[in-house]
């Protein structure tokens, strides 16, 4: 469930022209064509199941239709469904509540995780400043490595204080402890502390 960029210049698209949507038909300026979609539906079937039974790469898949002719209805059908799917989200966006929190949750959630990266790769600022492929890769399995180890250590300890609250006699729910981020870092020393013994 993304939330939609620039989302006042979205394209929206209707399905039938001549339909009356309500109070959406000012907003549905474009008609999505149901037909191509309808003469390629068995082709579309074939690759998503190539897809999902991962005897086709995606980006093999991507290629063949964005560069041979033959498939050109097929990618035209692929996008005017693409067309009537993104339409079909973005009024539910635009009218369900619930929906827009629940968006708002997972990008804040997401945010907050690419957030404990940046704090540990402080030295550039979070950037990669060399355009060397093997140190780039290096750099991010290293970050990746030191981040997974500061939520295994998160985790540790936050199960430590449940146990000792249990061992008080606290009751913890269960549905409670979903709600526990293991993302905090402010006790997070990136840069490390340095003992220096007076000679």
């Amino acid at each position: 469930m993304p939330r939609i960029r620039d989302l006042k210049d979205q394209q929206l698209y209707r399905v039938d022209r001549f339909a009356d949507y309500g109070v959406f038909t000012p907003l549905l300026t474009k008609t999505a064509d149901l037909g191509i979609v309808e003469e390629q539906w068995e082709e579309m079937i074939r690759v998503a199941l190539s897809l999902k039974q991962r005897t086709a790469p995606a980006h093999v898949v991507v290629q063949r239709l964005t560069n041979s002719f033959p498939s050109d209805r097929l990618s035209k059908a692929f996008t005017n469904l693409g067309r009537i799917i993104k339409t079909q989200y973005i009024l539910r966006y635009l009218t369900d509540l619930e929906l827009r929190q629940t968006v708002q949750l997972q990008l804040n959630k997401g945010e907050y995780r690419h957030r404990l990266p940046r704090r540990i790769f402080f030295a550039d600022q979070g950037e990669f400043t060399t355009g060397d492929y093997e140190e780039i890769m290096n750099k991010a399995s290293c970050l990746s490595l030191v981040s997974n180890a500061v939520l295994y250590w998160n985790t540790l300890k936050i199960n430590e204080i449940v146990d000792s609250l249990k061992s008080q006699g606290e009751v913890i729910n269960k549905e409670d402890l979903a709600h526990i981020s293991l993302l905090p870092f402010r006790h997070v020393i990136p840069n490390g502390t340095y003992f220096i013994d007076d000679m």
